[in-house]
């Protein structure tokens, strides 16, 4: 193809043309946060936002409440079992003198199931509550407003919060009795064997009496261990096993009632915010 001169000068003129013309930069809209071109947020951007609308202290709280709930229920369970069978054998032969005890223990035991089932089930409802009231719902659902029935039922959570907390009181302190028995016990034993070797006090004086607790009658026979007995008592499995679930059920127990003061603050921090700052743009992440 041969490019004659006249087309060769309209080239040249178009190209002069439009070199002369200022340069159009086109506008391009600036980038929000670490969002991609394409508006599309990436997997790190999803897993911080996602992060930062966590209720930790609910979170902690609720792992702190099945842990000790779990420890409390399992091990008091066992513990129960073993202390039946060990006043049986050794300080309650007659089967109508710790009848009663039997029947109440049995009936304990029931309840730690109806404790454990309820406290898995409030514990996922509170966590819910606390991711209910972040930041996180507005981000991800919309304009965020809280109506009374919302506020009702975090007031309702506070109200029964402090209740169980109240009542968690008590069951670490009716926890402790066991473990104060046990440990009487098990303190006498290790005087006996340090008057093993001392003739002038023998070891035969020294004797627990399990009817002083109240928890089989005072006509229960024998009612009482002394010397090589109980310190046989003290080597058994029962006992070694009965004593140191106590004290895990105990160290449970006391776990739970750490987990309910946690819930107390983290639902009335919840319950203040939805109520004094609903018209507001504000939201928790407590």
């Amino acid at each position: 193809m041969v490019i004659t001169r006249p087309e060769m000068e309209i080239g040249r003129y178009h190209w002069m043309y439009r070199s002369s013309r200022p340069h159009r930069y086109h506008h391009v809209p600036a980038l929000r946060g670490n969002i991609s071109p394409l508006g599309i947020q990436g997997c790190f951007e999803c897993c911080i936002k996602c992060l930062g609308g966590v209720p930790y202290a609910s979170l902690v709280a609720t792992i702190l409440c099945f842990s000790g709930v779990a420890l409390f229920c399992g091990c008091g369970h066992v513990a129960l079992t073993g202390t039946v069978s060990i006043l049986e054998q050794h300080f309650s032969t007659t089967a109508s003198d710790h009848a009663l005890l039997s029947e109440v223990i049995q009936l304990m035991q029931y309840v730690i199931y109806g404790i454990a089932s309820f406290f898995f089930l409030y514990g996922i409802i509170l966590l819910a509550e606390g991711f209910y009231t972040t930041s996180a719902v507005k981000e991800l659902h919309g304009e965020f407003k809280t109506t009374a029935c919302g506020r009702c039922i975090s007031g309702m959570f506070v109200f029964l919060t402090y209740v169980l907390g109240v009542a968690w009181l008590g069951v670490f302190g009716f926890s402790a009795v066991p473990v104060f028995m046990f440990y009487n016990i098990w303190s006498t034993c290790e005087v006996i064997k340090s008057l093993q070797t001392n003739v002038t006090v023998p070891g035969d004086q020294i004797c627990v009496d399990i009817r002083q607790y109240g928890i089989i009658p005072w006509n229960a026979v024998p009612g009482k261990a002394c010397g090589p007995i109980l310190e046989n008592i003290c080597n058994t499995n029962e006992f070694y096993m009965s004593y140191h679930l106590f004290i895990v059920a105990c160290a449970g127990a006391g776990a739970t009632v750490i987990a309910l003061l946690i819930y107390m603050m983290a639902t009335t921090y919840n319950y203040a915010v939805l109520k004094f700052k609903s018209r507001e743009d504000c939201c928790t992440k407590f």
